[in-house]
């Protein structure tokens, strides 16, 4: 379960609260990889209940992208433990785990150690805000934040420029952190146009994340399909 890939694969990021069950309808029929579920700050209670909607109508294995400690569900096909190497905050890097560690293993849901790291893009996230954490702007150290995360033992680096971010990651930081690891790469955050998903996809990540742009525009999705 995401691995190093050939060509970049597209994964749709599923807000239980914005929940639309038509893009989930149209992403069995386009070329999407998985479907990621979760979000930095829920105001609703309806995340095991958007699980079992979207495995009532899809095959399309569903991973979970916890916000906090809380998101957990064994309908799920798997979750991604995901540490904040990018920041300093404690929680974000063994508290939170602690807290949900218990119930994840009863659970027996498949586990992705992920090394998560915030890219500054001149926005200030919910993620930021959220965990009290600064993103990375130097490219050495997001570089070297991502080999450390490896090193580390983590599956999967993933890099984000944050929730409905309004530039992408630069094009030079992801080509240098993909040739830099040997675990797969995630990219994230400002992917909102045909053309940003392009020039992501010269970048050659393992795979793009995609999530505020389908809650928009859900016809998105069928106009890039034929891109991956």
């Amino acid at each position: 379960m995401l691995k190093k890939t050939t060509h970049t694969q597209l994964i749709i990021l599923i807000d239980p609260d914005k929940y639309n069950p038509e893009l989930i309808k149209m992403a069995n029929h386009c070329k999407v990889t998985y479907i990621f579920v979760g979000g930095s700050k829920l105001q609703s209670n309806t995340f095991e209940k958007t699980i079992k909607a979207i495995k009532s109508i899809s095959k399309i294995p569903v991973i979970i992208f916890p916000g906090d400690e809380t998101q957990i569900s064994k309908q799920a096909d798997g979750i991604l433990i995901l540490s904040l190497i990018s920041g300093r905050n404690v929680e974000y890097l063994i508290g939170k785990h602690v807290i949900a560690a218990k119930k994840i293993k009863a659970s027996k849901i498949y586990t992705i150690p992920t090394g998560y790291i915030l890219v500054d893009v001149g926005h200030k996230s919910t993620t930021q805000k959220v965990t009290k954490t600064k993103p990375l702007s130097s490219q050495q150290e997001i570089i070297n934040t991502a080999i450390a995360g490896e090193l580390m033992g983590k599956q999967l680096i993933y890099l984000e420029a944050g929730s409905g971010a309004k530039k992408t990651l630069q094009q030079s930081i992801i080509k240098n952190v993909k040739k830099s690891i040997n675990i797969p790469l995630i990219v994230g955050g400002g992917i909102d146009s045909i053309a940003k998903v392009k020039l992501m996809l010269r970048c050659k990540p393992d795979y793009m994340v995609i999530g505020n742009a389908f809650e928009k525009k859900p016809d998105l999705l069928t106009e890039i399909t034929h891109l991956f």
